[in-house]
């Protein structure tokens, strides 16, 4: 049976459909709707002018995975938090998480910059990632992206960005929300999973033998600002995001690139990100890339039965990140 593409999904369509339900909530949901008076685009504010929240948040994340994935908020191991955290699973994760979720699209103009996930991307397929696996452009007339982001795009990226996707200004809805809000914290601890998929394409893994994919990390208090967040939305996952992937291989493979997947592979390992961000002198570039993946990462092997699993939580770096040293 050939794979299927993400293209055959009809991720904008379908995620347009999901955010259609979510405006009919949007008083209940603490969200903002307008209209782009320049391009007509329809603009989705979860955390700027107004309030979010928890729930914001995890609609967000499953716009995030063009609702090929189902995410919960749930309670924390007790030794990392005493507050929730944040479940995701798919058995998309290929189409899931890398055609959509990964934030992979720059998107500036000026003084404006954001990074754009969700389904818009493979409407424009403008990643070098989409011509590693073939992948073509999703020919639609509606497109859906999500900035991390303090604000939307100026008209003139927002024409752009419709130009990219091949759909004309009133066929675009963004949806935007900071690092340091209840729904923007939400989204991108409920990355776990995608921070797996991608280490593993960067260490050089079939990702395609990736069958289904669970993960859980627990979620910060919000920062006091948006590179606070970065920091404690990071450290979630480096320091207490455990991921669990079903996968359909050869064991020796595992042997191989599993211990080289969790984060405590990296030599950045060991401390708070906003400590490691400072070290390099702000510099994001300069931080090791194979830092970003879970803490923990369990394969279950569908082909032989076996289980491997590498890594390990670290509690005191979260404590440290979280709430500044023990509680």
């Amino acid at each position: 049976m050939p794979p299927v593409a993400p293209a055959d999904f009809e991720l904008n369509a379908n995620t347009d459909e999901f955010v259609d339900l979510l405006l009919a909530q949007q008083r209940q949901l603490n969200l903002q709707a307008t209209t782009c008076p320049d391009t007509g685009a329809r603009l989705i504010d979860l955390g700027n002018q107004c309030a979010g929240g928890l729930e914001a948040g995890r609609c967000l994340a499953e716009i995030c995975l063009a609702t090929l994935g189902d995410v919960r908020i749930v309670p924390a191991r007790a030794e990392l938090s005493s507050g929730p955290a944040v479940q995701v699973q798919t058995d998309w994760p290929l189409v899931a998480c890398l055609a959509s979720q990964y934030a992979g699209w720059k998107l500036a103009q000026d003084k404006y910059f954001a990074m754009g996930s969700g389904p818009f991307r493979l409407a424009a397929i403008k990643e070098p990632l989409f011509a590693k696996f073939g992948w073509e452009r999703e020919q639609a007339t509606s497109v859906v992206g999500i900035l991390e982001a303090r604000g939307f795009p100026p008209p003139e990226l927002i024409a752009k960005i419709a130009e990219d996707c091949q759909v004309t200004t009133p066929g675009v809805t963004l949806l935007a929300a900071p690092t340091a809000s209840l729904a923007g914290g939400v989204q991108i601890v409920a990355r776990s999973v995608e921070t797996a998929l991608h280490k593993l394409l960067e260490l050089g893994f079939d990702v395609s033998k990736v069958i289904s994919g669970y993960g859980v990390s627990p979620l910060p208090p919000p920062g006091k600002d948006d590179l606070a967040a970065i920091g404690r939305t990071n450290d979630a996952i480096l320091y207490g995001g455990e991921v669990t992937l079903y996968v359909r291989c050869e064991d020796d493979l595992l042997a191989e690139y599993g211990p080289q997947t969790p984060s405590q592979a990296s030599d950045d390992y060991g401390q708070p990100f906003q400590a490691i961000f400072e070290r390099y002198q702000g510099d994001f570039y300069q931080i090791d890339p194979h830092l970003f993946s879970p803490a923990v990462v369990t394969f279950h092997n569908l082909a032989t039965g076996r289980t491997f699993q590498y890594g390990k939580l670290n509690p005191a770096v979260l404590q440290e990140s979280f709430f500044g040293g023990p509680l």
